[in-house]
């Protein structure tokens, strides 16, 4: 039993770090032991809470009190008046700009209502460098359940008949991979989780790792066990040092424990696991590109067959899901297969975890059950658009997803619905645009990072993909044509065709779905030359309107290249030619006299 009769619970993650959590866990701790409080009262450094938005976040348990942006400023005012007073702060509460009204507990906050945590389970809860908190939650329970009652066998049936599908792609059924490798007899084999998270926006399988690590290393001594691997690589970019931090934190915890390493739980079982630090290329996601890049080659993907379950690491059968993938797996065998396929639809079983990011007022990780509208997501947990904002699209899927626009928001987000509209899953990314972007430009920025992304390996991907983005730059600076929009479509297709991994398949998705949904802002970027989102500079002009000028000068003034002339009182004129578009002039117009064209 817990000597501390309340334990301070303060985010940890990337997010909130960023925004100064660390200053606020540090001053909790040292107020509490200026106050003799340290013996009775426990700061404890999570990880994400998921309402990013609101960081730092701060939890008093038992209390459920849930204080958002939070600094350490406030930290004096908490312990003085909740921990030692036991008054809320209300200052520090969620206000909810709907009902107008303050929320004291997470599961009373819209954000939080509609979500169902499964991979999520611990982040937020559980310190995620203390081994004995992720016990206290039936950590390792699944493994020690596995190791001692269950056959190979059993354990891949279980996974089969649970549905579940991979988190960080097209979704293939993940017991069908792991029966795949198993059957495939080697004397090594090896069991990869694939975390680079490479996706623009996307920051879920960090998210994880930062806050339940244990999770993704139990689940793949889980799997170790099912293929007949005795060894894990965890291949991870370097730009996530607190997940690469943590991860080493818990593999040594795990080895000291007898949790991993030889012999594990008493068993003829043994499992190691390593990390393999990668250098961000986008390609590396790709499965066969990550082996080669573990094994010091060139991260380029290879042709398939042979599939990783035949031929993967180092040449011997392997096993590779991502990490939102694998922190699945200790709940299903925990609670059984016909729960898991309880929660979604029946070709998309159980949770997806999300990064709501872009023109969204609650930006945030979330997770919610398959087959969740669109709509529940931007407006129920997201909050809406920022601003007031009309909501455009949503790009899902990073990169290599489709642009889903407002007239979809009823679709029931699941693997079949987001592919049977031009998208896909993917990890997991949702980058919500609204009434002010231009579509045109929205996949000439996709398709930009794929293309400095692409390996060069094939020919459709390496030129293909930079031809569509010239086609692309032609049309965005006025000088595109309506051949142009034909052969967008055309090259689209045969690189979706004919390139050779995934990366280059997908890469058109934003093209194609912007073209399909979008049409009428091609043809005004082709035909009128204008873009209706004033995004698009070298298809933008500011003018001014007779009768709202007064003649101040104010725009004339701040012009930095002396492109507005005319006298005191008297309206001005802009030289369209010397004009670079920066909108100064219209930012400090007075009158509101200086409109985009």
């Amino acid at each position: 039993m817990s000597r501390f009769r309340m334990h301070i619970l303060v985010c940890g993650g990337t997010g909130c770090v960023s925004s100064g959590a660390t200053d606020v866990f540090d001053e909790f701790e040292r107020i509490l032991n200026e106050e003799n409080l340290s013996n009775e009262i426990q700061v404890v450094k999570t990880g994400c809470f998921g309402f990013c938005e609101q960081g730092p976040i701060v939890k008093i348990y038992p209390d459920n009190i849930f204080y958002v942006r939070v600094t350490h400023e406030d930290v004096d005012l908490i312990i003085k008046e909740h921990v030692i007073k036991g008054r809320i702060v209300d200052k520090l509460l969620y206000h909810d700009p709907i009902k107008g009204e303050t929320e004291s507990e997470h599961r009373h906050i819209p954000f939080y209502q509609s979500q169902l945590r499964i991979a999520l389970r611990n982040c937020g809860i559980i310190d995620p460098e203390n081994i004995s908190d992720y016990i206290a939650v039936d950590g390792y329970q699944a493994l020690g359940n596995a190791l001692c009652d269950m056959s190979r066998e059993e354990v891949i049936n279980i996974i089969k008949a649970s549905g579940l599908r991979g988190r960080g792609g097209a979704g293939f059924p993940t017991g069908v991979k792991w029966e795949a490798a198993y059957k495939n007899e080697s004397d090594k084999k090896y069991v990869i989780c694939n975390a680079d998270e490479g996706d623009p926006g996307a920051f879920m399988d960090r998210s994880i790792l930062e806050g339940d690590p244990h999770s993704v290393l139990e689940a793949m001594a889980i799997c170790g066990y099912a293929i007949g691997s005795d060894e894990g690589v965890i291949y991870i970019r370097a730009e996530y040092p607190l997940a690469v931090q943590r991860l080493e934190i818990a593999i040594a915890q795990a080895e000291e424990y007898g949790l991993l390493g030889d012999n594990i739980l008493g068993t003829d079982f043994s499992f190691r696991v390593s990390l393999s630090l990668g250098a961000g290329a986008f390609v590396c996601g790709e499965e066969t590109s990550l082996m080669n890049s573990v094994q010091g080659l060139r991260g380029e993907p290879r042709v398939k067959p042979p599939f990783p379950a035949q031929k993967g690491l180092w040449d011997k059968p392997s096993n590779i899901n991502n990490v939102e993938t694998y922190a699945n797996i200790a709940p299903i065998l925990l609670n059984g297969s016909d729960w898991f396929r309880s929660i979604g639809t029946e070709k998309s079983t159980g949770t997806k975890v999300f990064a709501l990011a872009g023109k969204i007022n609650n930006v945030g990780l979330v997770e919610v059950p398959m087959g969740i509208p669109l709509r529940d997501i931007i407006y129920k947990i997201g909050g809406g658009i920022r601003n007031g904002k009309e909501f455009k699209a949503v790009q899902t899927g990073g990169p290599s997803g489709g642009c889903i626009p407002a007239s979809m928001l009823d679709l029931k987000i699941d693997y079949d619905s987001l592919q049977a509209v031009g998208s896909m899953m993917g990890s997991g990314g949702m980058i919500v645009m609204d009434e002010d972007d231009c579509m045109v430009n929205i996949a000439k920025y996709y398709l930009d990072f794929t293309v400095e992304e692409s390996c060069g390996k094939c020919t459709p991907c390496r030129i293909g993909n930079r031809r569509l983005l010239e086609i692309l730059e032609r049309i965005t600076s006025g000088k595109g044509t309506e051949e142009d929009l034909g052969e967008l479509k055309e090259l689209s297709e045969v690189i979706q065709d004919c390139s050779l991994c995934a990366l280059g398949q997908t890469a058109p998705n934003p093209v194609v779905s912007t073209l399909k949904y979008f049409f009428d802002e091609y043809e005004a970027h082709v035909k009128e030359k204008r873009c209706p989102s004033g995004k698009c500079v070298d298809l933008l002009k500011y003018n001014i309107v007779p009768d709202k000028c007064i003649g101040c000068t104010i725009c004339a003034k701040n012009c930095p290249v002396s492109c507005i002339s005319g006298e005191r009182k008297a309206v001005h004129e802009i030289d369209q030619d010397k004009c670079i578009k920066c909108g100064v002039c219209l930012s400090k117009c007075p009158t509101k006299a200086i409109v985009k064209a």
